[in-house]
C-alpha cells in the first residue's frame, strides 16, 4: 500500500474514532442515576430556589440537545466547563492530577515492559525448561492477581509490618519539602504503588513475548539462520526476537496510552492523587464535567498510542505495504 494513502486512512480513523468517543462520552455519565444539583448543596433539607439556581448555573435546566452543545464547545475550545464539586475550572483540577499519574503509571509501566519482555524472550527461547515453567507460571499468577488485593498485601506487609514504606499519597500530609529532600520523598512513596501497578502488566508481557517467541521459532527463516552456523545469540537477538517482538508492539503502545487514564484501582488503595483516584471521587460526586474531560483524555491518549502503532507498523512489519 502507497505510504500516503497508509497515513491518511490511519490518521482519518482515528479522527472519527475520537469524535464518536467524545459524542458518546457527553452521555456517558449522564444515564447515572442521581441529581448533580443536590450534590452541590449541603445534606438535608434543601430549598428548591437554591437546587434550582444551581442548575441553571451549570446548565443544568438546559434540555439535553442544548447540553451537548455547550458540552462541544467548551470542548472544542479546552475548558471543559466547571467541576461541579471544586467549583475549580476542570483544566485545573485536571492539570493538577495528571503529573502524579504519569509518575505512577509511567513508572510501574517501564518496570513491566523490561522485566516483562527479558524473561518472556529467555522462556520462549528455552521452552519447557525450568526458567519457563517457573516464570510462566508465575506469570499467569500475577496476570489474573486482582490489583486491590495485592495492594492491600504489600501496604500489611511493607507499610504496617515492616515500616520500609509509606502506605499511600504522594508526599507526607502538612510537610513541605524542597529540592532533594522533596525528591527522595516522592520517590520513597512511588516505589509500592507503582511496583503494585506494574506487576501484573509484567505477567501479561511475559505470556504475550514467550507466545510470540515460540511461534517465530518454528518458522523457515530461523532454520536458515541456523544452517548458515550462525551462533544461538545472533539467532535470537538478530533474527527471532525483532520478528516476535511485532505483537508486542501494539500492547505497548496501548499501555502507553493508558497513562493518561490513570490506574484507579491501584490509585484509589494507595490514595495517589491522579486521574484514577480523581475519577474515583468525581463519580460518587456526580462531577459530569470532571469524568467526561478524564474519560476524554483517556481516550484520546489510547486512540493516539494506536495510531503510532499502526503508523509504526508500516516500518516494523513489511506485510503492511507489500
Amino acid at each position: 500500500m502507497d505510504k500516503r494513502r497508509y497515513f491518511i486512512k490511519k490518521i482519518a480513523n482515528a479522527l472519527l474514532t475520537v469524535i464518536l468517543v467524545a459524542s458518546f462520552n457527553f452521555a456517558l455519565f449522564r444515564i447515572i442515576p442521581g441529581d448533580p444539583a443536590r450534590v452541590l448543596l449541603p445534606r438535608g433539607k434543601t430549598d428548591q430556589r437554591a437546587i434550582a439556581q444551581a442548575r441553571h448555573t451549570f446548565h443544568l435546566d438546559k434540555p439535553m440537545w442544548q447540553q451537548f452543545v455547550y458540552y462541544w464547545k467548551d470542548t472544542v475550545t479546552g475548558k471543559f466547563g466547571m467541576s461541579f464539586a471544586q467549583k475549580r475550572p476542570v483544566t485545573q483540577v485536571v492539570g493538577e492530577a495528571i503529573w502524579p499519574t504519569v509518575l505512577l503509571v509511567g513508572t510501574g509501566t517501564i518496570f513491566a515492559t523490561i522485566i516483562g519482555i527479558i524473561t518472556g524472550v529467555f522462556a520462549g527461547w528455552r521452552r519447557s525448561g525450568a526458567f519457563d515453567v517457573t516464570t510462566t507460571n508465575l506469570g499467569m499468577i500475577l496476570y489474573s492477581m486482582p490489583t486491590f488485593w495485592f495492594g492491600l498485601i504489600m501496604i500489611m506487609i511493607f507499610s504496617t509490618k515492616l515500616r520500609w514504606f509509606p502506605s499511600g499519597r504522594l508526599n507526607e500530609a502538612g510537610v513541605n519539602l524542597q529540592g532533594w529532600s522533596a525528591f527522595t520523598a516522592a520517590v520513597h512513596h512511588l516505589i509500592l504503588p507503582a511496583f503494585c501497578f506494574g506487576i501484573a502488566y509484567v505477567g501479561e508481557y511475559h505470556l504475550i513475548v514467550r507466545s510470540s517467541l515460540t511461534g517465530v521459532i518454528k518458522e523457515d527463516f530461523v532454520l536458515t539462520a541456523r544452517a548458515k552456523g550462525l551462533s544461538d545469540s545472533a539467532v535470537l537477538w538478530r533474527h527471532t526476537v525483532p520478528n516476535a517482538m511485532l505483537p508486542s508492539v501494539t500492547l505497548v503502545m496501548m499501555n502507553i496510552g493508558f497513562v493518561m487514564s490513570g490506574a484507579i484501582l491501584t490509585e484509589t488503595v494507595f490514595n495517589w492523587p491522579g486521574l484514577g483516584l480523581l475519577s474515583y471521587t468525581s463519580m460518587f460526586q456526580l462531577d459530569y464535567p470532571v469524568m467526561q474531560a478524564v474519560f476524554l483524555l483517556a481516550s484520546v491518549a489510547v486512540i493516539l498510542a494506536n495510531l503510532l502503532a499502526d503508523l509504526m507498523y508500516y516500518y516494523l512489519d513489511p506485510r503492511v505495504h507489500a
